[in-house]
């Protein structure tokens, strides 16, 4: 069994959040939160509830692969974690494109742009933490 891994979608105005199973293969979407200053309060919280060992933290990277002022915002913010959370190991993940398909599931699911407003982060978050979830996967077949 693998613990659980709370995936994160960071923005200036929201978080999504998306929550692996305990075996580690697959990702759900969890919950939206304003960002703002008691949101690394209310993850240290999810963290303890939900018995997370360890958090993926959506890399914002320019289509050429660089790093803009997203990308530093979202590494600030792993910082941040990663002091009120010693315990847990934080690690990046390329989330390029990651909303957008985000968009397309919900559209494809029938959800108007309305429903989707509500929903878009924590997908986007599901999104990134199951291609994490997969790579991890496919390493454990390449290496048998």
């Amino acid at each position: 069994m693998i613990a659980r891994l709370l995936g994160l979608d960071y923005g200036d105005s929201r978080i999504g959040l998306a929550i692996s199973d305990q075996l580690g293969s697959f990702a759900h979407p969890y919950r939206t939160l304003p960002s703002g200053h008691r949101v690394v309060e209310e993850i240290r919280a999810i963290v303890a509830r939900e018995q997370i060992s360890g958090i993926v933290i959506g890399l914002p990277r320019n289509m050429d692969g660089t790093l803009g002022s997203s990308a530093a915002k979202a590494k600030t913010f792993g910082e941040q974690l990663a002091l009120a959370l010693p315990a847990i190991k934080i690690l990046f993940w390329d989330e390029r494109l990651t909303t957008q398909e985000a968009q397309r599931a919900l559209h494809a699911a029938g959800k108007t742009t309305r429903q989707s407003r509500k929903m878009i982060d924590q997908v986007a978050a599901q999104i990134l933490l199951q291609n994490y979830l997969d790579s991890l996967q496919w390493a454990r077949l390449s290496n048998a």
